[in-house]
């Protein structure tokens, strides 16, 4: 059976500012209202593949449970990355916990963050390479390059027709002279990070390729434990493995890797020119989401997150529109985003990590507006989902129900609230929100006090959820 093994990791800075730290480029719902998440995720779900092994990182983990929820789907398991160490490790830690469940497994190793306009495409290859997988060979699947780009690795695959042909060489990201010379060269295909493997190959590669690091990540694993729907490994023995890729770890010296040429219109959307190059447009070749409106404009892009974005007069720009940044750049400068995005952390600026809606296990929270002493944000708590038990130390709460009926208690006094009814929440005083209801409970939430940040938080034994 193939274990199809997702890795949600990574930031996508290029993206901002729609991107961000805590909210990035998989996660973020520009197709049809899906994400490229959720789109992997539907790629992989096939009669004859098993639930998928999701390893992301513990920062995403709601992001990650709540788009699955979304689809209707689960993961065996969520692991959770402590801190990001590269593919190595994936790719080994998806063999084992793979190899417990069916010894004969095959892993399909898929970043979270690629889009493929022709599926049964992809999938055909992937059912293609299961003989060389269960004869023992890494497959890697070759993308086959429709320009000279410069930003992807690459691989030169041996001469032939065959659908899995040897790898005779990794190249790195080359310039554009070398990329030109590639593509007319036609030996050469895009490096797409995506593999199918058996479990028990892959294990005997790194006991052979990476013995020290194959024993630290076998160690790692024994540290596995369950919090709500996610696994967790040990922090501090997680951040000790090599941050190192599979292709450095394994490919590149592995003799039994090979290559699957296949052409299913791919693209890694690292940038928003690639961003509009997928997309639907108008007939002057321009891209809007959200509320956008274009006048005498021709291939731009246009989103608008909130409120409306108009774009006049202007060629090959991008105007991206959040609830707190604007991002005005021409297509051409689409890399340099990622610039911007080092400059404003250098800065600590807030904008860069935190996006304005921030997901918990019982829902979402959104920042609407703050200043001096004051925050405000909305709520949404979904049925049957309940709070921590806590208080706060520095601020006094007020909440307003807009929809729906939650419980309120507030010092071991229970009430019912239901919409336009409100309640105060004294500084210090112990209090939690349950939703008993079927629908889901919107609320706005004033906060006023010297501290607002989140960690102005303490948690008392009586909470059936994590906030």
């Amino acid at each position: 059976m193939i274990f199809p093994c997702i890795l949600s990791g990574g930031v996508g800075s290029r993206l901002w500012p729609l991107s961000r730290t805590d909210r990035p480029k998989q996660f973020l719902p520009l197709f049809g209202g899906e994400s490229l998440f959720q789109k992997t995720c539907r790629r992989i779900e096939q009669p004859d593949f098993a639930d998928p092994i999701v390893i992301g990182s513990n920062a995403h983990r709601f992001l990650v449970g709540e788009q699955l929820s979304e689809l209707g789907m689960e993961a065996q398991p969520i692991l959770l990355e402590p801190v990001g160490r590269n593919t190595a490790p994936p790719a080994l830690m998806a063999a084992l916990i793979a190899a417990e469940k069916d010894p004969e497994a095959l892993i399909l190793l898929l970043p979270s963050d690629h889009l493929i306009g022709k599926e049964d495409v992809f999938l055909a290859a992937v059912r293609e390479a299961e003989t060389a997988a269960k004869n023992g060979q890494i497959v890697t699947f070759g993308i086959q390059p429709t320009d000279p780009n410069t930003g992807y690795g690459y691989i030169r695959v041996a001469a032939g027709s065959q659908a899995v042909r040897p790898v005779e060489a990794f190249v790195e990201k080359p310039d554009q002279d070398t990329a030109e010379a590639f593509l007319r060269d036609g030996g050469y295909v895009w490096n797409a990070g995506i593999f199918l493997y058996a479990a028990s190959t892959m294990i005997e590669a790194f006991k052979q390729h990476q013995p020290k690091l194959y024993k630290d990540i076998v160690a790692v694993m024994k540290t596995r434990h369950g919090d709500l729907d996610f696994i967790r490994l040990d922090e501090d023995a997680f951040a000790k493995l090599d941050n190192i890729s599979i292709d450095y770890a394994v490919m590149e010296k592995a003799e039994n890797v090979v290559c699957a040429p296949v052409a299913p219109d791919w693209d890694d959307l690292g940038s928003w020119s690639a961003i509009w190059a997928v997309l639907d447009k108008d007939k002057d070749g321009n891209s809007g989401l959200g509320d956008a409106r274009f006048l005498d404009s021709h291939d731009c892009l246009a989103y608008a997150d909130r409120g409306l974005v108009s774009v006049i007069g202007l060629r090959d720009v991008m105007v991206i529109a959040t609830a707190d940044s604007v991002l005005v750049a021409h297509k051409d400068s689409a890399q340099d985003v990622k610039t911007v995005v080092e400059q404003l952390k250098a800065e600590g600026r807030d904008e860069v990590d935190r996006h304005p809606r921030s997901y918990r296990p019982w829902g979402y929270t959104e920042r609407i507006n703050s200043g001096d002493r004051f925050a405000v944000q909305s709520m949404l708590i979904k049925p049957g989902k309940r709070l921590s038990l806590q208080s706060h130390l520095h601020r006094a709460e007020h909440w307003i129900v807009v929809s729906g009926t939650v419980e309120i208690t507030i010092n071991g006094r229970t009430s019912l609230l239901s919409e336009n009814e409100s309640a105060y929440v004294p500084l210090g005083a112990q209090h939690t929100l349950h939703n008993p209801g079927k629908i889901a409970v919107r609320m706005i939430e004033v906060q006023s006090g010297t501290y607002l940040q989140e960690d102005d938080i303490v948690r008392h034994p009586i909470a059936s959820q994590e906030s």
